[in-house]
């Protein structure tokens, strides 16, 4: 089981300093990875809450950690694809990748409200075939020299894309619909799962995607499966990945045996610790106390 951590992400202390911080000590203390998350636009009177308000830009964010860390790997749970180019995308992540010496996690989605869809001029309609053959000009923009593409969503005239990643990041998808799941088995490297999941019934999600890769014929036991755990140390509402520290580390190992590869703690979905108005000091004492409790063993 490979142990990650939330940067600071949403909310007000989602600054330059303290994600450097929790990178750095997370770095130190062993974990394998520090993560990201999206939210282009907070549409007005949206019921999803405070902690979609205020979020920093992924890709920036990632760029900027990757010039103040070394060897711990930097992911994004998830990019929403029809927001972007195919193109323009490929050219940020391969160059992320490159910047940072090959350390990108690309966790990849297809986004779900309809305000950001229309700021960005695309349609929600198809957005799972979309995302197939997006995924397939990613690829290929990042390993052929010499590209052409006429598909039903994108058209790409003869072209080359320098430089290219000597190792193309890995592509993790998100969704929780079935569907969504055999896609992620098909033509992913992995799956991560939402801040909404239900970890009790995680297995059941993880053999979806399991089935659909040996129905394609590939090998699943190379798979990530990737929980983002909505962390909630003190907690006592008994759920998941709240609670004290040791339940917690407790919740870590049963998660492990349904067949969970990763699970990332993120603080950011706390609603006193991603609000905009929370005190920001009191959200690094907080994340750096559990930090250092919830550390990987050595």
């Amino acid at each position: 089981m490979r142990i990650g951590f939330a940067v600071p992400s949403s909310g007000s202390w989602a600054t330059p300093d303290n994600m450097k911080r929790v990178a750095r000590r997370a770095e130190e203390l062993g974990y394998s990875e520090v993560w990201t998350f999206q939210r282009l636009l907070y549409p007005v009177g949206h019921p999803m809450g405070p902690v979609y308000r205020s979020v920093q830009d992924p890709v920036v964010t990632l760029s900027y950690l990757a010039g103040v860390t070394e060897r711990i790997r930097l992911g994004v749970a998830v990019l929403n694809l029809p927001f972007f180019s195919p193109a323009l995308l490929a050219k940020q992540l391969a160059t992320l990748q490159i910047v940072s010496g090959g350390r990108l996690d690309a966790g990849l989605g297809l986004g779900w409200i309809p305000e950001e869809f229309t700021a960005t001029g695309v349609t929600m309609e198809r957005r799972g075939k979309r995302a197939e053959e997006y995924i397939q000009l990613l690829r290929r923009l990042w390993s052929e020299d010499v590209v052409e593409h006429k598909g039903e969503f994108y058209e790409v005239p003869p072209v080359h894309q320098d430089p290219r990643p000597e190792t193309p990041p890995p592509i993790l998808l998100g969704g929780t619909a079935a569907v969504a799941l055999r896609r992620a088995g098909r033509i992913s490297d992995g799956w991560i799962s939402s801040s909404r999941a239900d970890l009790s019934k995680i297995d059941e999600q993880i053999y979806i995607v399991k089935e659909a890769a040996r129905e394609t014929g590939r090998d699943p036991s190379g798979l990530r499966f990737v929980v983002r755990g909505v962390t909630r140390p003190g907690t006592t509402d008994g759920g998941p990945l709240a609670g004290s520290y040791e339940k917690i580390r407790e919740d870590v190992e049963a998660l492990a045996a349904k067949g969970v590869t990763e699970v990332f703690h993120d603080l950011n979905f706390n609603p006193e610790i991603g609000d905009p108005a929370a005190d920001p000091r009191e959200s690094m004492r907080r994340a750096e106390e559990a930090l250092e409790r919830l550390a990987p063993a050595s």
